[in-house]
């Protein structure tokens, strides 16, 4: 197969992926802050990093991938004093008349969120961290980061001095004069840092929902922390691929290197991949404009999840995508007759064995695509090629779909036949009424044959003509 490469944001190229391990591909994923609904942009990008972990398996790599939720009370991006989206969400929810914990709400939408990736056919993750079950980790490494110099303490916070890793402004390519202390009105500026830069390790002075005592006092872990700390408890000092959104750039990744590579003097990741924006009707979502989409929204209007999956997977995680109604209503109606051709192919093939497709032209495309940067788009033309080669013979077709679904997540295989929804007897009966049906069409006795195709929808089957004969679907 071809050699797989991916575009490296540290490098900005294209590089050859070398794992350390070829057996154990280490892979870290930045997760959700579990404080309310992921928005369909969210869920977008954890689709795009299935499809990396599904194609590191096809080609070959075993996968150890990790994940964490931030279910810790402080979650903003900003480098300094933010907003606690944690108590806002507990205001949230008490104004909806619940009585309920920051820990509860952390949980219900952790479940929620998980639910959402298992409806989407995302897989989980080998192991899934919780910052709350960590803050031992973390506090250990901001420790190990203040007697190696590379941290401070004000009345606020422990900050890390980013004037001691001179490599800081590298992954992000900006400059010292880009980062501005008061982000917005709501950032509470703290006198005592040292560099714009700096950000905090572990908050003080500060009430949070959830606060832990530490050798500072007592406060709650940076939302960076978390990440590096871990990133090195489950997958060591240097690991192979880390993810995240391109809203990491500038700011977390940056933060996260600087902490790990200060700690361990090694990288902390070989090869980071960044995902795009996903825009609703070519702008920003937003709740004002009534454009802030969960999952249910889909699923409210009629769309199976998947529809959503196939609709992601149509354009390159490198690439910004527009999301409408009427792009999922296609993606839907393509996804659609994708599983009616698996239909009519495992109705075909019906208790045969499907041959070993190792080394077929078809599944060596579909393969340097994936290799070629995650090209998905790419990988999903050459399953629609499987469709349309009628001259191929039927059981070569459904293995190469089924093969390449492996990747691609369909539930191609889960696809419903009339052997799996109805009884021998059943489909006796279905078989003879499509035989007298043929019968009929023969000689010419069309009112019989609309009749027979009549009773056949009152079975709920519907009846596809192919070259190899007529085919009963499920309605």
């Amino acid at each position: 197969m071809a050699k797989l490469h991916f575009y490296n944001t540290h490098s900005r190229k294209l590089e050859e992926f070398v794992p350390i391990n070829p057996k154990e591909v280490t892979l870290y994923t930045c997760g959700p802050t579990v404080y309310f609904d992921a928005h369909i942009g969210n869920l977008k990008i954890y689709v795009e990093w299935d499809l990396l972990t599904r194609s590191l398996k096809y080609l070959g790599y075993g996968v150890k991938r990790v994940m964490n939720t931030t279910d810790v009370g402080q979650m903003t991006s900003d480098a300094d004093l933010g907003e606690d989206k944690m108590m806002k969400a507990l205001k949230r929810e008490k104004e909806k008349g619940k009585e309920i914990t920051g820990q509860e709400i952390a949980d219900m939408y952790t479940e929620l969120f998980l639910h959402d990736a298992d409806s989407l056919n995302i897989e989980r993750p080998t192991v899934i961290s919780p910052a709350t079950k960590h803050i031992p980790e973390m506090i250990a490494l901001i420790k190990m980061l203040e007697e190696k110099g590379f941290a401070y303490k004000t009345e606020h916070a422990v900050y890390f001095d980013v004037s001691k890793f001179p490599k800081y402004f590298e992954f992000s390519g900006q400059k010292l004069d880009d980062k501005n202390a008061g982000v917005r009105d709501e950032v509470v500026v703290d006198p005592d840092k040292r560099n714009p830069a700096d950000f905090r390790m572990w908050q003080l002075d500060q009430e949070s929902v959830m606060m832990w005592d530490s050798p500072w006092g007592k406060g709650f872990p940076g939302w960076h922390i978390e990440c590096s700390a871990m990133a090195m408890k489950y997958l060591g000092d240097t690991i192979d691929i880390h993810t995240g959104g391109i809203d990491h750039i500038t700011i977390h990744h940056p933060n996260e290197i600087a902490q790990s590579e200060a700690a361990t003097g090694k990288p902390l990741a070989h090869y980071w991949l960044h995902g795009e924006f996903l825009k609703v009707n070519n702008k920003k979502m937003s709740k004002s404009a009534g454009t802030f989409y969960v999952l249910k929204d889909i699923i409210d209007k009629g769309f199976d999840p998947l529809d959503f999956r196939y609709f992601a997977l149509q354009a390159h995680y490198r690439f910004p995508q527009n999301f409408t109604w009427e792009s999922l209503e296609g993606a839907r109606s393509a996804r659609q007759l994708i599983n009616e051709q698996a239909a009519i192919l495992l109705t075909l093939t019906h208790e045969k064995t499907l041959p070993d497709v190792s080394g077929h032209e078809l599944k060596e495309r579909f393969a340097a695509f994936l290799a070629d940067d995650l090209n998905s788009p790419g990988a999903l033309s050459v399953m629609w090629e499987v469709v349309k080669r009628k001259e191929l013979p039927n059981e070569v077709r459904l293995a190469l779909l089924f093969d390449f679904d492996q990747v691609l997540g369909l539930r191609l295989e889960k696809t419903d036949t009339i052997y799996t929804e109805f009884s021998k007897d059943e489909i006796a009966e279905i078989n003879e009424l499509l035989n007298d049906r043929e019968n009929a069409k023969k000689a010419k006795d069309w009112s019989k044959a609309d009749e027979l195709r009549d009773r056949l929808t009152e079975k709920k089957v519907r009846v596809i003509d192919t070259s190899a004969g007529p085919v009963p679907l499920l309605l």
